[in-house]
């Protein structure tokens, strides 16, 4: 005998139970064209069967279980799409990086703060650090004074994670976005 002839076939475990796997001995039904109630599981069964869809368990925690009256293959899509957009609607915050040198000017720096506030207000955070280059790291001040006027800057529109911290060749700041209460 072959090895792959003794195998059985595959068969998925469905999330739910339906129709005869559901076995209590009385379950709420809701659905279309049907009264909703409490019935015994095989009149339940038997207005499926009128009614030409499944029997579904959406909640088997229930006392008694929740059973929608619908065709199985159109409850799994629906639930399927509903899933997608609320992955589509959930917001994908990444994390916008703006550098500065010890250096920067005046102008740049409004240049670059209309471009965090921009971020902070789409949701993002903004990490904003300053860069050293060779022997600019005895001006730690100066990058630590930048970022701090860049915080009191973007207080409106967002709050700092923690003080300036020095890393390497870098110092940097995170800024989260503020909260919008909606009212």
């Amino acid at each position: 005998m072959h090895p792959k002839q003794n195998r059985r076939p595959f068969k998925k475990e469905r999330e739910h139970r339906i129709n005869s796997e559901i076995n209590v001995p009385q379950v709420r039904l809701v659905g279309e064209n049907l009264e909703p109630g409490v019935y015994p599981t095989d009149k339940a069964l038997i207005l499926c069967q009128q009614l030409e869809v499944d029997l579904v368990e959406i909640s088997p925690q229930a006392d008694p279980p929740v059973c929608r009256a619908v065709d199985y293959n159109k409850f799994l899509y629906e639930k399927k799409r509903k899933e997608k957009e609320m992955k589509a609607k959930a917001q994908k915050s990444e994390v916008k990086e703006i550098r500065f040198t010890p250096n920067t000017d005046d102008h740049d720096f409004d240049f670059k703060a209309k471009h965090a506030e921009k971020f902070l207000q789409e949701g993002n955070k903004v990490k904003a650090y300053v860069q050293f280059k060779g022997r600019a790291i005895i001006f730690k001040d100066r990058g630590e004074l930048i970022l701090l006027k860049f915080a009191e800057r973007l207080v409106d529109f967002g709050s700092l994670e923690g003080m300036p911290k020095l890393e390497g060749k870098r110092m940097h700041a995170i800024f989260s976005p503020k909260v919008k209460k909606k009212v």
